[in-house]
C-alpha cells in the first residue's frame, strides 16, 4: 500500500527547508563564492553580541554541526580572510572566532540573496498570508522549544 506523506507537517517543513537551502546554496556559491554553511557561520558570528567571541565548539552547537565540520569551515574561511582565529586567553585548547571586515560585505550580499529568494518563494502568497505563515511558524517553533526543553505538558 502506497502512503502519502506530502500533507504531514514534518515532511513539509523538512522538504521546504531542504529545497530553500539548496537554492540559497546555489545562489550564494554563484554570486559570492560562499556556501550556505559558510553564510550561516558568518551569520552566527554577526548575531553574537557578547564581550567574548564564540569558540569553534560554540559555533558547532549553534549551527548544529559537528566540531570537525566547523573546524574545516573555519580553516577554509580563515584562509580566505573571512574570519580570524584567536587562541583563548584562559584555555589554550579553545579558539575564539572573529569576523574580519570583509565578512560584513559578504553578509550583506548573503542577506540580499536571501531577501530576493524570499520574495520569489513567497510571491505565491498574499501579504496577509505571508504574515500569517510567519506568525504560525513562530508559534510552532515556540511549542517545539517548550517540548524539547521539557516545559510543555506531556500528552
Amino acid at each position: 500500500m502506497k502512503r502519502d506523506f506530502t500533507q504531514r507537517f514534518g515532511f513539509l517543513v523538512k522538504s521546504v527547508g531542504k529545497l530553500y537551502s539548496e537554492e540559497f546554496d546555489r545562489l550564494a556559491r554563484e554570486r559570492i563564492g560562499l556556501t550556505s554553511a559558510q553564510c550561516r557561520l558568518l551569520g552566527a558570528l554577526a548575531m553574537h553580541d557578547e564581550d567574548e567571541p564564540l569558540s569553534q565548539a560554540e559555533l558547532a552547537q549553534r549551527l548544529d554541526l559537528t566540531p570537525m565540520a566547523v573546524a574545516g569551515l573555519c580553516n577554509r574561511m580563515a584562509a580566505a580572510g573571512w574570519i580570524r582565529r584567536e587562541p583563548s586567553a584562559t584555555d589554550r585548547r579553545v579558539n575564539r572566532i572573529h569576523l574580519q571586515p570583509s565578512a560584513e560585505k559578504a553578509l550583506d550580499a548573503a542577506l540580499s540573496i536571501s531577501d530576493g529568494l524570499n520574495a520569489r518563494v513567497m510571491s505565491v502568497l498574499s501579504q496577509p498570508e505571508r504574515a500569517q505563515l510567519l506568525v504560525l511558524l513562530n508559534k510552532v517553533r515556540g511549542s517545539l522549544i517548550d517540548i524539547t526543553s521539557g516545559d510543555a505538558q506531556k500528552p
